[in-house]
């Protein structure tokens, strides 16, 4: 399976108000909704849109996220887009219970058959990587 990776900033960070139906449910963690804009570098290159939801304590680090992000650019080459979905937890030094996938059946141009697996990786300089492992 081939494997690629790419180095990426974030260029928007936008929080988005969303109001729940019904009676909010107040918990320990404060929820919330924000889009981003991402740029990548490397075997991948391209941008990405993203909704980004979490579960999250500023002051601690606590917390947990889910993301959808829609990718358009190259993956070692290959032209297209894909969607892919990333969710992780922390205790606020920690990366743990990540999952990883690209959303079946979203690829266009060269990526249209693109499925596969992935992570994030964050250095301690805080430089944020792409690691995907992916068919075509």
């Amino acid at each position: 399976m081939p494997h690629a990776e790419a180095t990426f900033t974030v260029s928007d960070f936008t929080p988005a108000a969303v109001e729940p139906p019904g009676e909010p449910i107040v918990t320990a963690l404060p929820v919330g909704v924000t889009t981003m804009v991402k740029s990548y570098s490397g075997a991948i290159e391209g941008r990405s849109t993203t909704i980004f939801t979490s579960a999250f304590d500023p002051a601690s680090g606590v917390g947990t996220y889910v993301a959808l992000e829609s990718f358009e650019g190259t993956v070692d080459g290959y032209a297209g887009s894909f969607n892919f979905i990333h969710t992780a937890s922390t205790s606020g030094a920690d990366r743990v219970g990540e999952h990883f996938e690209i959303v079946p059946a979203s690829g266009t141009g060269d990526l249209a058959t693109i499925a596969g697996t992935g992570s994030i990786a964050i250095d301690a300089d805080r430089t944020h990587h792409l690691i995907l492992d992916y068919r075509l």
